[in-house]
């Protein structure tokens, strides 16, 4: 297939990206009208109003803009007291920011291991796992929720789980903007939920990311943290170790144009997830992580393939279509595979180690449309004849 014709003979089909931004004539004119606002410096009136927009959608009274989802991470367990010589349990099959994030505050992470169904975190390991960590006399400082690819974690179990502990919970919910979970909002159920706006997320502030909580006194800290800690004195006074983690005036400007557009992004994504779950579900050993959650905003469709009942690998179909120039991604490999953080304690069972070898993201993003999307379809049905 090819998109035009260039001196007589066909150019290439443009590349297929997994994940691109989708942004257009909306995004631009708030960012033009920010920057002649003259609020280019961080703080500012759209940033503002992105933070209250952000914390109405979510359902959570409080909201604070920051450079990154990485950043939010740090600072919500700063705030929650991850500290030198607490631990903070994290799910091994998640991006490394997460575990990245504790090794920040000088705590120290201890993975554990996630769902076969979701790639969520495990919840029937928690009890034991918190309970031998006291027995040791280690202080948990927080336990983890990574939303993979849009869809909720078990809230419903895990959080008596972490109560009965007395631990709160940080809510990775980078990937699940828009997502609900039993009518709830991804992000508001942990004592603090933080939200990422990179490029390849479901929106995007280019880059960028929130924290969003009820607790009006951890958000004032984070807030003041996140501005390296100025005292409200006329010189430059600073009693604390802050960090230079604000989200600018105009990124949150662009932020601000995506959530109008948010719902119309998922719609698209959950149609493509929709269209994938369709083509495989005739497909013996396939099928898709996390598919049935109608929460979720479809931020990725992963493909699970066991080999020896398909007859052909994950690796292999990612092979074909970067043959075709379209991008896919393996699953998450996990934490505790990772060399920069070999030797943490881990409490697995093999579900993330199989996801990995055996998971493959498709492209999933809302610009997806038309030609493009039968030709990343077209390719994967070619697949599956010669494979048939």
């Amino acid at each position: 297939m090819v998109d035009q014709y260039c001196g007589g003979r066909p150019s290439p089909a443009r590349r297929i990206h997994l994940s691109p931004p989708d942004v257009g004539p909306t995004e631009e004119a708030l960012v033009v009208a920010a920057m002649r606002s003259g609020w280019v410096a961080p703080a500012g009136p759209d940033l503002d109003a992105f933070e209250r927009e952000v914390a109405d959608r979510v359902g959570c009274g409080y909201a604070v803009g920051v450079s990154s989802g990485t950043a939010a991470l740090h600072l919500a367990l700063v705030a929650v007291g991850a500290r030198p010589g607490t631990v903070v349990v994290v799910p091994t099959l998640t991006f490394v920011a997460t575990a990245n994030a504790v090794t920040y505050t000088g705590a120290e992470p201890v993975f554990v291991d996630c769902d076969p169904a979701t790639g969520n975190v495990d919840v029937d390991l928690l009890p034991d796992l918190l309970d031998d960590l006291r027995r040791r006399g280690r202080r948990v400082a927080a336990v983890m929720a990574v939303d993979i690819n849009g869809v909720c974690a078990d809230y419903a179990r895990l959080l008596p789980v972490c109560a009965a502990a007395g631990v709160p919970v940080v809510e990775d919910s980078a990937q699940a903007l828009g997502s609900t979970y039993e009518g709830r909002h991804a992000g508001s159920f942990g004592r603090v939920g933080i939200f990422s706006f990179n490029g390849n997320k479901i929106m995007t502030t280019s880059s960028g990311g929130m924290l969003v909580s009820e607790d009006s006194v951890l958000i004032s800290r984070v807030r003041r943290l996140s501005t390296q800690a100025r005292e409200p004195v006329a010189h430059y006074e600073h009693r604390d170790i802050g960090y230079n983690y604000r989200l600018s005036n105009v990124l949150a400007a662009l932020g601000r144009a995506q959530l109008r557009r948010l719902d119309g992004m998922i719609e698209r994504r959950r149609a493509l997830r929709e269209r994938y779950a369709k083509l495989f579900a005739s497909v013996p050993g396939t099928r898709i992580l996390g598919d049935g959650d109608a929460g979720s905003n479809c931020w990725l469709t992963s493909l699970v393939v066991e080999p020896a009942t398909a007859g052909w690998r994950a690796a292999d179909l990612g092979e074909h279509l970067a043959a075709h120039d379209i991008e896919t991604r393996p699953m998450f490999k996990p934490m505790h595979r990772q060399p920069a953080h070999l030797g943490r304690r881990a409490v697995v069972t093999g579900a993330a180690d199989r996801l990995f070898a055996s998971g493959i993201s498709l492209p999933s993003g809302s610009t997806l449309l038309g030609a493009d999307a039968d030709r990343v379809f077209q390719v994967v049905e070619e697949f599956l004849v010669r494979h048939r």
